[in-house]
């Protein structure tokens, strides 16, 4: 006879993790999930969509989201990005806001709007590996007067120190439901919007100043069989100049950027890639809808 009183309920819920850009989101989230699937650089607001990660067992499904930096938007993108921001927000069972121990008391934009928030927040003070305890102290003494939370959380996400501790939390404040989603699904996301993120990332490594922001990616086609994977994939940039820049002397710019994607996805996808690049100027795009929307901005 079988003991149902014994089985665990099955808890399952959406986790936004949110903040100001560059404190550390995507690494968190990659940590969270156990895959990378935010592209994480040195450089301030990488992250241009909600990336939905799933993690999975028999009893839970987490679905965390990854979402843009709060900022002050200048462009018809950051709105879209900001989009995405309120949405987690509204559907999120846990939130995650996420500051670093650099704070310089500045996010009062994004204190108002999680003060608004109706699910429970976990603060998390990341980057405690380039503090010392005083600092640490201090900096969760200053975040306990500015906003009320759940429970404020020192981590580092890049040494997953204090990790497994956020994890215990979110689990303890997920509500008993059904999964959301297939139990082998691992993100919301297809693999071409993946393909297109590592093209970006590498743009984001190898150009500087304001070539990475004026740089979009889109998989023009994406064709796989057994043994390969075919892909060809349109850089937009804004200006002329930019796509002499991008491409480079006799190419070797974009051979660079191509070279590094490809090795990457092969890692990703498990099987060889075939890369084809190529440049196109689409004046102002981040201000232009018709081109947001094709790029996927405008859908939540």
């Amino acid at each position: 006879m079988e003991n149902n009183a014994t089985e665990k309920p099955h808890k399952a819920g959406f986790v936004s993790i949110i903040g100001k850009p560059n404190v550390g989101k995507s690494t968190l989230m990659n940590v969270m999930v156990g895959e990378k699937l935010s592209i994480i650089t040195s450089k301030a607001q990488t992250t241009r969509h909600r990336i939905m990660g799933i993690l999975n067992s028999d009893d839970f499904q987490i679905v965390y989201s990854d979402t843009p930096g709060i900022i002050q938007p200048q462009y018809e993108l950051h709105e879209s990005m900001m989009r995405f921001v309120h949405a987690s927000l509204e559907d999120a069972d846990v939130i995650l806001f996420v500051t670093d121990i650099y704070e310089k008391h500045d996010e009062s934009e994004v204190v108002e709007r999680l003060r608004k928030a109706k699910a429970p927040i976990l603060l998390l003070i990341n980057k405690i590996d380039q503090a010392t305890q005083e600092e640490v102290v201090a900096k969760v003494e200053y975040w306990k007067e500015q906003l009320p939370a759940h429970e404020y959380l020192a981590i580092s996400a890049l040494h997953s120190q204090g990790t497994n501790g956020v994890f215990q939390k979110i689990l303890d404040l997920l509500p008993e439901h059904p999964a959301y989603y297939p139990k082998d699904e691992l993100t919301d996301k297809p693999e071409r919007f993946f393909a297109a993120e590592m093209i970006r990332e590498k743009i984001f490594l190898n150009y500087k100043k304001e070539i990475p922001y004026s740089c979009e990616v889109v998989l023009e086609e994406f064709k796989e069989d057994d043994t390969i994977i075919r892909m060809r994939a349109e850089i937009s940039v804004e200006r002329k100049s930019q796509k002499g820049i991008v491409i480079g002397d006799k190419g070797a710019a974009l051979k660079k950027v191509g070279t590094q994607a490809r090795l990457d996805m092969e890692e990703f996808f498990g099987k060889k890639v075939f890369l084809d690049l190529y440049v196109r100027v689409n004046e102002n795009w981040r201000a232009d809808k018709r081109l947001l929307d094709r790029f996927g901005y405008n859908s939540l």
